[in-house]
């Protein structure tokens, strides 16, 4: 019998760059790596320069930060930038000493600084996926930004804020652990140089956070309009602080809600600026107009001023707290007490549905 040939056709299936990695990731092969699409990709391997990447990238561009170790400060100054890196896996600690510092964020001792002026605002940045530690300053640093965007990042063990902002609008912090930072461990300030009134930062929020063993979890400090919503404090000295003074318009019209602050009962000095500070959950000084809802706050225990589950406080200033309204609260177990208003000169601010033991003065809960 004669043997027949027989082929058999096999389709070839050609996939585009996006294609592929769509393919891998599908197949559970590529949720490891950082991915962008081959056009606007800058890839930083171990032992190249990240800044390097930043500083060829163009607007819309994203830089790849694969894991490793990289020793050295970042600057961003293009809009719509994305660093991105891998989590845990990607980490950005200082120079080697001696190193010389290049830019203004590595002289200032910040790990990455997003910089614009005021005369040019830098819009849409995204800082994703990063360990940002031991940084003599902050972890991560930005003024004069526009709609900023830091999102799973971790900074730790840096000397003053963890993630902090100034002279900014519309920011979104997400998702981020701020632990073991010498002041808060997230930071949003009017200005950090100069007094006056408070910006309104056109609805910066901060969501889904975890602040622990920091000096303060969250500190607002003359700015309104924000969101602060679905957070974890725990471990610090202070959980939240709302901070204003008698700059116009006045810091507060905020909403503090549904987050869950508990044990935050380390100790930590007086400041300069600031008397002793140790069992607080959430503090207002003189601000206005703030929403206090839906907390779970329990267990804060100190002997300070500010001592206490939810604290008004007048500032030192003198600046009296007017128009909050604290509401639909459970603040057990904190003491000396669950709920205190230390500010009892201040007008229109409202206690009702909270769930307490104790309050200073009674008869609020």
């Amino acid at each position: 019998m004669r043997k027949r040939n027989i082929k058999i056709l096999v389709p070839v299936v050609v996939l585009s760059a996006a294609g592929l990695g769509a393919a891998v990731s599908a197949a559970g092969l590529g949720s490891a790596t950082p991915s962008a699409s081959p056009e606007s990709a800058h890839v930083v391997h171990p032992g190249e320069s990240i800044q390097k990447a930043v500083d060829a990238a163009r607007s819309g561009d994203t830089v790849v930060v694969l894991p490793g170790t990289y020793r050295e400060s970042v600057l961003v100054t293009t809009p719509g930038l994305t660093l991105r890196g891998s989590g845990s896996r990607t980490v950005i600690r200082p120079a080697e000493a001696g190193t010389r510092a290049s830019d203004a964020c590595a002289r200032a001792g910040n790990g990455i600084c997003v910089l614009g002026s005021k005369d040019r605002t830098v819009e849409g940045v995204s800082i994703d996926g990063l360990t940002v530690s031991g940084f003599k300053k902050n972890g991560v640093w930005a003024s004069w930004t526009d709609r900023l965007t830091v999102r799973g990042v971790t900074s730790e063990h840096n000397g003053v804020w963890g993630i902090a902002q100034e002279r900014s609008t519309r920011g979104v912090f997400a998702r981020n652990t701020a632990r073991a930072n010498g002041d808060a461990g997230i930071f949003v300030a009017n200005t950090v140089d100069e007094e006056g009134g408070a910006t309104d930062t056109r609805g910066t929020e901060l969501r889904h956070n975890t602040l622990a063993d920091n000096r303060i979890g969250f500190t607002a400090r003359r700015v309104r309009n924000l969101t602060v919503r679905d957070n974890t404090a725990t471990g610090n000295c202070t959980g939240v602080f709302v901070v204003g003074d008698e700059g116009k318009p006045q810091a507060g019209a905020m909403t503090i809600e549904s987050n869950r602050i508990t044990g935050n009962n380390k100790s930590c000095p007086a400041t300069e600026r600031l008397s002793a500070l140790q069992g607080s959950g959430i503090v207002l000084t003189g601000a206005a107009d703030t929403r206090v809802r839906s907390n779970t706050i329990r267990d804060n225990t100190g002997e300070t001023p500010m001592s206490g589950g939810i604290v008004l406080f007048k500032s030192f200033v003198g600046t009296k707290n007017t128009g909050h309204t604290i509401s639909g609260n459970v603040v057990l177990d904190n003491k000396p007490a669950d709920l205190a208003n230390g500010d009892t000169a201040g007008k229109n601010n409202t206690f009702i549905d909270n769930v307490c033991a104790k309050s200073t003065p009674a008869g609020m809960c």
